[in-house]
């Protein structure tokens, strides 16, 4: 059996008996994140049997499978003996891979996230400003009025990891990591930025905090973002982030 299938520009490599990984670059860029998106989108809307889901990352696309209805659907259709359930599901990949129409714009969603910047709420923004030799101000001007692709959700449930922050704002993470970061931080590392939806431990550079909730797990899907959306933050007072959080524990 072929452990290793190429076509065009993808690699696709099995993951266990189960799933396997389609790998469209080395880099984070915009042309692959669209191969990704297109090609989820197209095995979304056309499952195979046997298609549990699609987990989109910077690079490559995981699709997990459930083998034994794989070979079952084949083996009705073709009377097949024996039947790779690697191979039957590469295949119809790379047939979905070789109709994509990559020409074609992607619509994104466009979200905007409510930001309490400085102070309690961004205890990292003052090194941020002084790491850049900027004032807070610009910093937080700089920071929303960018817009922001999520690439991947991941680390922590509904955490979205945002491209597009300005070179003028982009600070390497904490030597020592926090052990506790409240829900809703937004923070920067490196050339990303991203909002920690639920509380955990991390050493991004934290600058602000959304009142709204990210992570919201009695919903389908359980993610306020998903990948391909644009984000927008939008600064507001301390006082209108209390009134938001109050309204939020509410729902």
């Amino acid at each position: 059996m072929n452990q290793t299938v190429t076509k065009a520009s993808a690699v696709i490599s099995p993951l266990g008996d189960s799933a396997l990984v389609i790998t469209f670059g080395d880099s984070i860029q915009y042309d692959i994140h669209k191969q990704i998106k297109t090609c989820k989108d197209s095995i979304e809307l056309n499952p195979f049997p046997g298609f549990i889901e699609c987990v989109p990352a910077f690079t490559n696309l995981t699709i997990f499978y459930n083998p034994l209805e794989v070979v079952a659907a084949v083996k009705k259709k073709e009377k097949k003996e024996f039947v790779s359930p690697f191979e039957v599901v590469s295949s119809i990949i790379q047939s979905k891979i070789e109709n994509e129409q990559r020409e074609k714009a992607l619509n994104h969603r466009t979200v905007s996230i409510p930001v309490c910047y400085g102070g309690e709420y961004g205890p990292d923004l003052e090194y941020v400003a002084r790491h850049h030799n900027l004032t807070t101000e610009e910093v937080i001007s700089i920071h929303s009025e960018g817009e922001y692709l999520a690439y991947m959700i991941g680390f922590a449930p509904g955490f979205p990891f945002l491209g597009g922050l300005s070179e003028r704002i982009a600070t390497p993470r904490r030597p020592s990591p926090r052990t506790s970061i409240p829900a809703g931080s937004v923070g920067i590392a490196g050339m990303q930025t991203g909002v920690y939806p639920i509380s955990t431990p991390g050493g991004w550079q934290l600058i602000g905090q959304t009142p709204i909730k990210l992570f919201l797990p009695e919903q389908n899907p359980p993610s306020l973002l998903q990948a391909g959306d644009i984000v927008k933050f939008k600064p507001i007072s301390k006082e209108e982030y209390q009134e938001m959080q109050a309204k939020e524990g509410e729902k």
